[in-house]
């Protein structure tokens, strides 16, 4: 246990909630005048953490907090005579499965060369032949309108290994994807090349909060907010408006930018997937001490 003083501690959280709110204030006046973005609202409503949750500062695992009775109060933790610290053995025991299973899907994930063919033809199976009342951005117009949106869908490979963007495709993009992606598979499908599963490492340092130190939560925020943006810039839609250039996979520059960028967010990545692995060992061997 490393016991950190006060004035270190609160130094660190007040750096932290100020690049917290570099990061979501401009999300959070938005939010406020009931105003939405198509692009950065992602972070917010497809994962669940509201902006202001990010300011939080958390120190780890095995770290406590002198003088910080004020977080007495706050779930997930225990006093002890260094100071207050994340009770790591009262959280896994209520998370077990989650914890496993986040060790599991980002330690295979790691093993796996990327993939980097993929183009971002997931955002465009997710309306493929639908009618312009059902896509899912239906502010945004189609850069290629409907039938020329088909035509990349029908005309390219598709081989999405990510659950939760394979879920969303249409009806009849499912049977044009090459693999059947699901829930129980993740762990044995995921590749780090997949822009999902690099924006998915906020989701598991959301799971895995408070064990996960602030400095990494907004780490994996900040990667999955710049990666949203390509995916976005690759997609379908025409986001001009909002000041996004679009990435045209449909022609070969396009294509070749896609996988430069996959690759820089792949290795972007890989740091943070292995550091999220070492707060699931620590959240686990915590386990295996308390249980005997």
């Amino acid at each position: 246990m490393t016991t950190v003083p006060a004035e270190r501690w609160r130094a660190r959280a007040a750096a932290h909630a100020e690049r917290a709110l570099a990061l979501t204030g401009d999300a959070a006046a938005r939010r406020a005048r009931g105003e939405k973005h198509p692009v950065e609202d992602f972070l917010f409503t497809y994962y669940s953490w509201s902006p202001g949750r990010l300011a939080r500062w958390h120190p780890g695992v095995g770290v406590a907090l002198a003088d910080a009775d004020e977080r007495a109060d706050w779930a997930h933790y225990v006093a002890t005579g260094a100071g207050w610290r994340v009770d790591a053995a009262a959280l896994v025991a209520q998370r077990r499965a989650t914890v496993r299973l986040a060790r599991d899907v980002l330690a295979a994930t790691r093993g796996r060369a990327p993939q980097l063919a993929c183009f971002g033809l997931h955002e465009w199976a997710m309306v493929h032949r639908t009618q312009p009342e059902q896509v899912r951005h239906a502010g945004l117009p189609l850069r290629l309108g409907h039938a020329g949106t088909d035509e990349v869908v029908e005309s390219h490979r598709i081989r999405c290994s990510h659950y939760d963007a394979f879920r969303f495709f249409t009806p009849s993009a499912v049977p044009l994807n090459e693999l059947r992606p699901t829930r129980v598979d993740q762990a044995a499908q995921e590749q780090p090349g997949c822009l999902h599963a690099t924006m998915d490492l906020y989701r598991w340092a959301m799971k895995l909060s408070p064990a996960v130190p602030g400095e990494l939560l907004l780490d994996c925020f900040e990667l999955a907010r710049d990666v949203r943006v390509l995916d976005m810039r690759a997609s379908p839609y025409d986001v001009s408006s909002l000041g996004y250039p679009a990435v045209a996979i449909e022609t070969a520059e396009g294509k070749a930018e896609y996988a430069r960028a996959q690759r820089a967010f792949a290795e972007r990545a890989d740091p943070l997937r292995a550091a999220l692995v070492e707060v699931c060992d620590a959240l686990l061997q915590e386990d295996v001490e308390v249980r005997g």
